[in-house]
């Protein structure tokens, strides 16, 4: 019987810069050959596609496990988490780990929990779990000052409600890590970086490893990502949920994700001022897709967190694609006619 296959989990909430951290280490694999399972939030694959325009995928795979071109694959997870597994668990001789980027509105433990499913735990372990910060979001108060107001109420009346979904899912994925990043710190300055650090320590329940990680630093070596041998479907006590003693979580049914494909192209710089518009009018937490830009042969890939946009070319379309315009937004209470409106 060939040893467990070791799976690392990278959760984080939106655009912290998971799916970055798993094209960085597909580039740079050192001859490791890796499966990567993209359990979207969302109907369009938008993270699937950009692991696998990483420069080592195929362009012409459209199956939901991608064989990649340097023995690695790449998968697109929504429903079908079970059968996903079980299908890459055939090829684990083959494997050498595999990778789970979580959705950013997920919960780590349930999903760690499958992992003592029968099918799955003779054949594979948790080898560690990669919370993802970002930095720059938190120091500026998007979670930090819900946080401590929430908290502060929460010990002053037993009898209020607990935290918002938000902010429980910031402090469980924190909760269950064994490596936290704080990633885009050079947005932030040194006391900013020391404050959100003190945030990230208060909600460790145990002594883990944070590393400091800017977008203009070297990239994180892949041997700090790999290998923690945590076991941690089998350690779970020390990895408090909100949720321990509840039978069943309901998530916030508010919180929805809805998707726009316009037979468009759109100037890159009008495009960022008509989203950064939208989300002052629309609760919107994250925005990510593939545009088609006047007289480019180029793919632009768009991101958004907040009010913060980036934006980078990452392929050339196919000739056998639609050179469309495609976006997902997460938020709440979204307004799908109202969005199509305003871009179109």
């Amino acid at each position: 019987m060939a040893a467990k296959i070791p799976v690392t989990v990278i959760t984080g909430f939106l655009g912290s810069g998971k799916t970055t951290l798993i094209r960085h280490l597909l580039q740079n694999s050192q001859g490791r050959r890796i499966a990567v399972l993209v359990n979207e939030f969302g109907e369009l694959g938008i993270d699937g596609e950009l692991l696998r325009s990483c420069q080592v995928c195929p362009e012409d795979e459209t199956s939901n496990i991608v064989e990649l071109t340097n023995g690695c694959l790449c998968c697109t997870v929504q429903e079908e988490f079970l059968p996903t597994m079980l299908e890459l668990l055939k090829r684990r001789d083959s494997l050498d780990c595999i990778l789970v980027e979580t959705s950013g509105l997920a919960l780590p433990k349930p999903l760690i929990k499958a992992f003592r499913w029968h099918e799955i735990r003779n054949a594979a372990t948790v080898d560690g779990v990669i919370t993802v910060v970002d930095c720059e979001a938190v120091s500026t108060g998007t979670l930090a000052a819900d946080l401590q107001a929430v908290e502060a109420q929460r010990q002053a009346d037993p009898n209020l409600d607990h935290e918002t979904p938000l902010q429980e899912l910031f402090e469980d994925q924190l909760a269950c890590a064994d490596l936290v990043i704080l990633n885009k710190t050079d947005l932030v300055d040194l006391e900013a970086q020391e404050h959100v650090r003190s945030i990230v320590e208060q909600e460790l329940p145990r002594s883990v490893k944070i590393v400091e990680n800017g977008r203009n630093d070297r990239e994180i070596d892949p041997n700090l990502l790999l290998g923690f041998n945590a076991a941690v479907e089998e350690n779970l006590a020390t990895r408090p949920s909100h949720h321990d003693t509840e039978e069943e979580h309901e998530h916030d049914d508010e919180i929805q994700s809805t998707h726009l494909i316009l037979d468009k192209s759109f100037d890159p710089n009008q495009l960022r001022s008509r989203l950064e518009k939208l989300v002052q009018e629309q609760e919107i937490y994250r925005v990510k897709g593939f545009v088609a830009v006047p007289d480019k042969p180029m793919r632009l890939v768009v991101q958004g967190v907040g009010s913060r946009f980036e934006h980078f070319y990452d392929r050339p379309w196919r000739s056998d694609e639609l050179r469309q315009t495609r976006l997902v937004f997460i938020g709440k209470d979204l307004d799908t006619a109202r969005l199509a409106a305003q871009l179109a």
